[in-house]
């Protein structure tokens, strides 16, 4: 190795002084090349993955703001629902909607006990009611009776028909649920 660089010296030092300031601006040029290529480059390269990982990080953490907010969102709802159901009123479901029917001016004409699925820390009553030939007032009134009762109440489905003999009139089948601790 050291053979070949007394080679280039001395072809170097047999150059003139103007070939020699022209070699040495070359080589200078190719050096500042070869740095630009080996160094800055891949420094800037970094530097445009590391501001793109950080774009997309702010977009993350955007993302579980909002996530977060609507956790919370829901846990206070769950938390004034669980509240509603600590202290509010037990009492049997059936007597309950019949209450509520008669405070609506319903006739009941069907209440059936539902299975419920179990749960750790609270029993679940379901009945499925059925009303026939009402009009739409009573049953909204009715409705509005079960979902404001002060006892934690929850309408699960619904399912209305108008009556073929009586357009006006509607046949209404609903499952009610309460909750109580266990």
């Amino acid at each position: 190795m050291s053979g070949i660089w007394e080679k280039l010296r001395a072809a170097f030092d047999s150059l003139s002084a103007r070939e020699r300031i022209l070699v040495a601006s070359a080589g200078a040029l190719l050096a500042l090349a070869l740095v630009s290529v080996t160094v800055v480059r891949p420094l800037l390269g970094l530097g445009e993955s590391v501001e793109q990982r950080l774009r997309a990080a702010e977009q993350q953490l955007l993302v579980v703001k909002r996530m977060r907010g609507e956790f919370d969102d829901v846990d206070q709802r769950l938390n004034t629902v669980e509240e509603r159901i600590r202290s509010g009123p037990r009492g049997n479901l059936r007597t309950t909607l019949e209450t509520l029917a008669r405070q609506a001016s319903v006739k009941v004409e069907s209440m059936e006990p539902q299975a419920s699925p179990a749960h750790e820390r609270y029993r679940e009553t379901k009945v499925e009611v059925g009303l026939g030939g009402v009009t739409l007032a009573q049953t909204v009134s009715y409705l509005h009776q079960i979902e404001s009762a002060r006892q934690m109440l929850s309408v699960k489905s619904l399912r209305i028909r108008t009556r073929p003999d009586r357009p006006e009139l509607l046949d209404v089948s609903f499952t009610v649920s309460s909750f109580e601790p266990l």
